[in-house]
């Protein structure tokens, strides 16, 4: 299949796959959700970078002497319905902010195929709805069993946990009303203090 080299060449009312994913070769960044193409944004404000380097530093740490492994965007995450599918039968490769996948047969070359244990996203003005209604129905249908959503506007965390395929909020942490760290039922023992988080960001 001949590369693509500009995202003007694509009909953005038509749906694609991850074969046809893997011949774009164009600057801009790209999810694929069920098929329909959502761009992302070329840069990050300085906020949303300076968490995820904080989150994705200690989350790391937490995981370093482990099995589980630590990745942070760009990283493509194919989400599958069946394993064995073939390229051209996967529709849906996104790249969440922070991602911990615990199975490590999960993991090739391209990045992750199959859902992550845990997800972090971070907020931004262009990615609130889409992280807070088509990317939480998406990690909640494809069994990611902790979703977490970073909100640096108002500097609060709310960590999803999946039970009986669904998704129940532990919480929205906010140091404002006394709350100290943030934590999810997945991994108790990671906790992270909010301070941490979001002090720096002022």
């Amino acid at each position: 299949m001949k590369p693509i080299t500009d995202i003007s060449q694509l009909d953005l009312n038509k749906k694609y796959t991850y074969a046809d994913y893997l011949t774009w070769q164009f600057s801009e960044r790209v999810e694929l959700i069920k098929g329909w193409i959502h761009q992302i944004s070329p840069a990050p404000r300085r906020v949303h970078q300076k968490i995820e380097g904080v989150l994705h530093v200690k989350i790391w740490s937490f995981f370093e002497h482990g099995s589980s492994e630590v990745y942070q965007s760009p990283f493509d995450v194919r989400l599958i319905k069946n394993k064995g599918q073939k390229d051209q039968e996967i529709n849906t490769v996104v790249q969440p902010d922070i991602c911990v996948i615990c199975d490590e047969t999960k993991l090739d070359d391209a990045g992750c195929i199959g859902a992550p244990d845990l997800i972090v996203e971070i907020l931004s003005d262009s990615t609130a709805k889409k992280d807070y209604n088509e990317k939480f129905n998406l990690y909640e249908e494809n069994e990611v069993k902790e979703y977490w959503i970073v909100n640096p506007a108002t500097q609060t965390i709310e960590v999803f946990s999946l039970i009986e395929e669904r998704y129940h909020s532990l919480g929205l942490f906010n140091e404002k009303d006394g709350t100290k760290t943030v934590q999810g039922n997945l991994f108790p023992e990671l906790q992270i203090e909010l301070q941490t988080i979001f002090g720096s960001i002022k």
